[in-house]
């Protein structure tokens, strides 16, 4: 079960950060290079210095572009405790929300921050908190299907378990 208040250094970026960015096209066919390059035409120090937990603030559009399920594969597989951002494309939305990784929508957050900074993030509440400066927004709170889905590590995961919890209530009971 993920924990759904996170809590690390910022990495800020602007609006409109597309696919392509995120995952450069030419790494496509090799994962570890993909991860090696992430986010690399925005700021190519980002993929050797994202520290497990850290978080990624942006602005409008995030995510915007083709329908690379890779681009939050690559952020969650450099460990990154999640995005958030003025706005979300939708694809890029539903495809983070799929596999687990958490994301929050939050008018404002990108003047809120500076590269470096601590942010604390309440999932659930859909609050973010600059530690530095102390400001305090709120985000849209996502729905608690959404919650679940990143809870459990994502929509496959959460079938699973509800397939399981099926099949046991139809198991007959034990012979006494």
């Amino acid at each position: 079960m993920k924990e759904l208040k996170l809590k690390g250094k910022v990495w800020v970026f602007g609006d409109d950060i597309d696919t392509d960015i995120i995952t450069p096209g030419k790494f496509l066919s090799n994962p570890k290079e993909l991860a090696e390059h992430a986010m690399a035409p925005a700021d190519k120090s980002f993929a050797k210095g994202v520290k497990p937990g850290d978080i990624v603030v942006a602005g409008r559009n995030f995510g915007c572009g083709s329908s690379r399920e890779t681009a939050p594969e690559v952020l969650q597989m450099l460990k990154v405790g999640g995005v958030v951002a003025e706005g979300f494309a939708r694809i890029f939305f539903r495809n983070s929300i799929a596999i687990g990784f958490p994301l929050l929508e939050c008018p404002g957050v990108h003047a809120a921050f500076q590269g470096g900074q601590e942010a604390e993030i309440d999932l659930e509440k859909g609050t973010i908190r600059n530690l530095a400066t102390g400001a305090a927004l709120h985000g849209r709170p996502l729905d608690p299907m959404l919650l679940q889905s990143i809870r459990e590590g994502g929509m496959m995961e959460v079938l699973r378990r509800e397939l399981r919890e099926k099949a046991k209530a139809l198991r007959p009971p034990a012979a006494p």
